[in-house]
């Protein structure tokens, strides 16, 4: 009798949605993949029905922890990266911005949101672009592990040179989540840009590999973001250990381990555009990218 009346209590927070009967024999989005051989769905707009996730969503009442690393002259994007977030990112949803820095006092102080806040953690910063891009996976790995499973409940990492142009909401959250890289979009998989030595951690041989994911935006619950960054440390100390580094840093160690730990869910090329990328992809083999995206809800920023 107690669990039915914890039902009836839950019930009564749903209100009434009006939508069209969905039809398997009409599908939203034509000419894209929309799910993998997995059967984890791959993220378009018009894939989804918003309204329904954050009515599902706001039953778990949950806070979501979007993290930024600006370590020497990147933190002149900080400024833009947390407005356009506070704009775009989980509108009507609790969020923490988790900003990792070595010059606390260049974080920005304007006001947010209502239910939403900043908090910044001091971190070194190492003379090679190449460690300050490594050490991220360790520094999400202690920090989910210390503190973070008790702040929020989904953990997303993105770059902090990008910019929130369209809604980024709920549909994007689940235990695991990937996004696709725009240069290796429709890319025979023995052409990505996987780390090819063997001797490294994060090999993977041209017989293998699904999609090839960008390193600027991926997530998940925190308990699977802290497996996920431990795994990725490991493999990067074992490499340094015998003096080796991965070909595309820490976006390498990412592939392998989402290689044998499969996304639950994929973003596709409108969570992380950048459309000097699509030029070049047109100008190399002629693919229109432009002509699928309906709308660019990320963009990289050029490099300043």
């Amino acid at each position: 009798m107690a669990s039915t009346g914890k039902y009836r209590q839950r019930d009564k927070q749903l209100s009434k949605l009006i939508y069209p009967q969905p039809s398997v024999l009409r599908p939203a989005r034509r000419g894209v993949p929309v799910l993998t051989s997995w059967l984890a769905p791959i993220v378009w707009d018009e894939t989804f029905n918003i309204d329904i996730l954050n009515k599902q969503f706001q039953l778990q009442n949950a806070t979501i922890g979007l993290s930024v690393f600006a370590l020497k002259n990147y933190t002149v994007y900080l400024e833009q990266f947390l407005r356009s977030a506070d704009t775009f990112f989980m509108v009507e949803h609790r969020v923490n911005y988790y900003v990792f820095t070595d010059q606390p006092h260049t974080v920005p102080h304007s006001s947010l949101r209502n239910g939403r806040k900043v908090i910044t953690f001091q971190i070194p910063s190492f003379e090679r672009p190449q460690d300050n891009a490594m050490q991220r996976m360790e520094v999400i790995s202690v920090y989910s592990k210390q503190r973070l499973h008790e702040e929020v409940a989904y953990f997303v990492c993105s770059d902090v040179d990008v910019t929130f142009q369209h809604a980024v909401g709920v549909e994007i959250l689940s235990p695991l989540f990937a996004t696709l890289h725009l240069s290796f979009y429709r890319v025979i998989r023995d052409a990505f840009r996987y780390e090819r030595r063997p001797k490294s951690q994060a090999y993977i041989p041209k017989d293998e590999g699904d999609f090839y994911y960008t390193g600027s935006l991926f997530g998940g619950s925190v308990a699977e973001i802290q497996r996920l960054t431990a795994a990725c440390h490991q493999m990067i100390e074992t490499d340094k250990s015998n003096n080796i580094e991965a070909l595309w840093l820490d976006e390498s160690y990412l592939n392998k381990y989402l290689l044998y730990h499969k996304p639950t869910k994929i973003l596709s090329l409108e969570y992380m555009f950048n459309s000097k990328l699509a030029y070049e992809r047109w100008a190399s083999d002629h693919l229109d990218l432009f002509s699928l995206i309906r709308v660019a809800k990320i963009l990289e920023l050029p490099k300043q």
